[in-house]
Formats: C-alpha cells, sequence, structure tokens
C-alpha cells in the first residue's frame, strides 16, 4: 500500500533503491538545477507542464499524463504547495526521482504516452523482455496499477510461449544503446534482442513477481526454475538464494534438496582411509607420490573424488546459516529414512481381506517386501539422504511385483497408495525438513 509522505512522497524501494520522488519541504529554499543536466531527446515536450529529474537527463512531460490510474504523482500535485517555488515548472528546479536510470523511465513514459496500435507490439514476437520488465517495476514504484498489471500480463504471456524463450537461452535481457538519439516518443520496443545470462534473467523475473505479487507470473518462473536446477547445480544454488532472500516456501526446500545431492557441502578430509599409510622411509623417498597421494579428497557420496587432473568446480559461494540448513536437512532425512526402513508403512486391510483367514498372510508378506526392498541395492546405492529417491525406487519395485504374492489384491492397492502418500507427504515437507537447526537438546 502506498502513502504519500511529506519531504519524499513515496518511499518504494526495488533491489535498494532510494526514494523515488523527493520534494521541498515548506520553509526551505529549493534547490535549483542549473546547465549540468541534458534534456530526454524523446520525453521532452514544449508543451509540457512537470518536468522531471533523473540522473543528469531532464523530462518535460504532462501532469495529467502522470497524475492518471491515481499514481503516486496524483497525490503529489494535490498537495498544497504554499507560497514555495513550485517544484517541476522549470529546468531550473526540476521534480528529483531517485531510484530509476533514464532509459527505464523512458520506457515506462513510451507506455503511458504509446498509441493503442503501438501497444500490440509487447505481444509480438519481436517484444522487448527488457522493455517490459522496466515499464511492471516503474509502474510499480509509482502506484500506477492498471499499467502494471498490462505490462506484468504481458510478460506472463512472453515467458509461456513455446518453446521457451528462456529455456532455449534466447532471451532478450539486456540494456539496448541510450535512447537519447530518438527523435520522436515512439520508442522501438521491437529492437534487435541480445541475450543475458538466464540466471540473471530469472532472478529479475522472479524478484519482479514477487515484489508485485503477481501469482501467476511468479508460479510460472518458479516452475522454469525447478526445471532447470533439476539439471544444473548453478540453478539450484540460485533457487535456494531467492528462496531464502524473498522466502519462497514453494522452493525453498526443493532447491535445498537439490543443492544438498549434488553440491559437497563440506569439504573431505585430506584422508583416504581405504589405503594403508605409507611407511615414513618411504614416504621421504618417494615424494612426489607422497604428494600426489595427499591431493585424494573423500567428498559425498554423490561426487566423484578429487583428484589432480579433475579438480572440483568452482562454486557460487553459500553463507553460513545455508550451510547450517543444508547440514540440519540431510540429518532430518537421513533420520526420516532409517525411520522409514525399520517401520513398514501402516495400510488398513480392505473389508474382503479382514473377513478372511488371509489377512495374516497378507501382513506377513507386504513386511517382507517392505524389509527385503529398503535393503535393496538399488535403494542403498543413492543418496544416504535421498529419501524421496529412495521411496520412488521401492514405489518401482512394487510395481514390478507381480501377483504372485499372499497380498490380498485390494490390500494392495492400498499399499500402492501408502507409499505414494509418504512420497507426497515428503515433499510437501522438504522446506521444513531445511529449516534452522534450533537451539541444542540434552
Amino acid at each position: 500500500m502506498h502513502h504519500a509522505l511529506p519531504g519524499a512522497l513515496r518511499q518504494s524501494t526495488t533491489d535498494g533503491a532510494s526514494p523515488s520522488i523527493t520534494s521541498s519541504q515548506k520553509g526551505k529554499t529549493p534547490v535549483l538545477y542549473k546547465s549540468a543536466h541534458k534534456r530526454d531527446g524523446s520525453y521532452y515536450f514544449e508543451d509540457g507542464s512537470c518536468v522531471l529529474l533523473i540522473l543528469d537527463t531532464l523530462f518535460n512531460v504532462h501532469r495529467s499524463r502522470l497524475s492518471q490510474d491515481n499514481s503516486s504523482f496524483c497525490t503529489m500535485f494535490s498537495l498544497p504547495q504554499g507560497n514555495n517555488n513550485v517544484e517541476g515548472r522549470s529546468d531550473d528546479n526540476p521534480i528529483v526521482l531517485s531510484g530509476d536510470t533514464p532509459e527505464e523511465f523512458r520506457h515506462f513514459l513510451w507506455a503511458l504516452y504509446a498509441l493503442p496500435h503501438e501497444l500490440g507490439i509487447v505481444t509480438s514476437p519481436s517484444a522487448n523482455l527488457t522493455h517490459l520488465i522496466d515499464i511492471a517495476r516503474v509502474a510499480h514504484k509509482y502506484a500506477f496499477k492498471n499499467l502494471e498489471t498490462w505490462a506484468l500480463d504481458a510478460i506472463q504471456e512472453y515467458v509461456n510461449r513455446k518453446p521457451s524463450p528462456i529455456l532455449s537461452g534466447m532471451q532478450p535481457y539486456s540494456s539496448p544503446s541510450s535512447a537519447s538519439a530518438t527523435t520522436d516518443h515512439e520508442l522501438e520496443l521491437d529492437a534487435e534482442p541480445q541475450s543475458q545470462d538466464t540466471p540473471t534473467l530469472l532472478t529479475h523475473l522472479i524478484r519482479l513477481a514477487q515484489l508485485c505479487q503477481h501469482d501467476r507470473l511468479l508460479s510460472t518462473m518458479i516452475a522454469l526454475l525447478r526445471q532447470l536446477m533439476a539439471s544444473s547445480v548453478t540453478y539450484a544454488y540460485l533457487a535456494m538464494s531467492l528462496a531464502d532472500e524473498l522466502d519462497l516456501r514453494v522452493l525453498r526446500g526443493a532447491a535445498y534438496f537439490e543443492v544438498m545431492q549434488k553440491a559437497v557441502v563440506v569439504r573431505g578430509l585430506g584422508v583416504d582411509v581405504l589405503r594403508a599409510p605409507a611407511p615414513v622411509a618411504a614416504a621421504a623417498g618417494t615424494p612426489s607420490n607422497a604428494s600426489a597421494s595427499s591431493l585424494v579428497l573423500v567428498h559425498d557420496d554423490a561426487q566423484p573424488a578429487e583428484t589432480p587432473s579433475s579438480p572440483p568446480p568452482a562454486a557460487p559461494p553459500i553463507s553460513r546459516a545455508q550451510q547450517l540448513r543444508l547440514l540440519s536437512g540431510y540429518y532430518r532425512l537421513t533420520s526420516t529414512w532409517d525411520s522409514l526402513r525399520l517401520t513398514p508403512l501402516p495400510f488398513e486391510h480392505s473389508h474382503s481381506c479382514s473377513a478372511t483367514w488371509h489377512q495374516q498372510g497378507c501382513t506377513q508378506s507386504w513386511l517382507e517386501f517392505w524389509k527385503e526392498k529398503t535393503r535393496s541395492d538399488a535403494v542403498m546405492g543413492l543418496g544416504m539422504a535421498d529419501v524421496l529417491g529412495r521411496l520412488r525406487m521401492v514405489q518401482k519395485d512394487y510395481e514390478r511385483w507381480g501377483s504372485a504374492t499372499y497380498m490380498h489384491h485390494d490390500c494392495r492397492m492400498v499399499a500402492k497408495r501408502a507409499i505414494g502418500d509418504v512420497v507426497r507427504r515428503v515433499e510437501e515437507a522438504l522446506p521444513d525438513y531445511f529449516a534452522d537447526p534450533g537451539g541444542w537438546e540434552g
């Protein structure tokens, strides 16, 4: 919710941006801005009624345009001015906007002034995602709600294209050259797109969707990021950091789980316990061999051993708090698997099974299956904390179990649902597994 504040109409920030609109306080002499600033080539209108200064660029636009949509400008223009020299009436005394760049504000003004046939460019194949992001962010900052929604919906349509321009690596997210050379207000939103790295683009879009509380766009971007992080630990790190920054529960559990599975959370010891230590005399006589042996590290079970010829790939740094959450998740998940392994999933026998002598054999058959399959080579070959992977392996074994068992047919269906239910419960609880460890309990 936006509020009008004396001295700074609105304190909306994005990525640490400073206050958006500044105004001289009552009784103080206004600051005059002289020759150092240039007029914008596209949005300095001779008949404009409001001069705005962004960094070193002056814009002269119409108050009636800025007052639309019950914006923050509308609130500011309605404030009594008293005997002060009113800001925004001349180049020497403009309204100063901070936290934006001239280019971002120029993109916003394009949307504010564009004609209906010009607006159609945003839904065309040549739409520029950079400009749409700028329009949505600036519109949100200054409370142009309808314009903000329009821009976010256009972004949503863009990212939902098939094939996805983000997943195909052809996303246009780089700032084009300054539009100061543009001679009219028909800013070219169909400029040739240029690629920027996908992590940066995803970060901008997820932050924007969260800032503007646009649930559909946020869900779409989270789904795309989850798809990417399944194939690359780089995106898992990104998802983990964004989940912490924006408090995204829907992303946190899956992201931490992927990082835990694919990254070296704790560096291994410089010791190989499978090799006997070399005798001291021999080590002294063969320094090169001893040196090579000392480089072999013991990693987690999901990572190959580090050798002189295969150094570990560089990974983004994680904070101490994130490391503790990863270790907490590992401990909690391994404890969960121990409980599941030792205690077969309970289920209610069907009425037809309970009405016959078959129930005891049905129960025994299920217990034997669970005991055998939770200790199978395929299950034990997965990571110790990979509860979901192990449960899904048991689920596959159950599908292949066939009909030559002593379990009643109806009970088999009930047991199958029980396995699926526990997989779902673990998935839903993943964010809680990676919660802060809490205090010590003796």
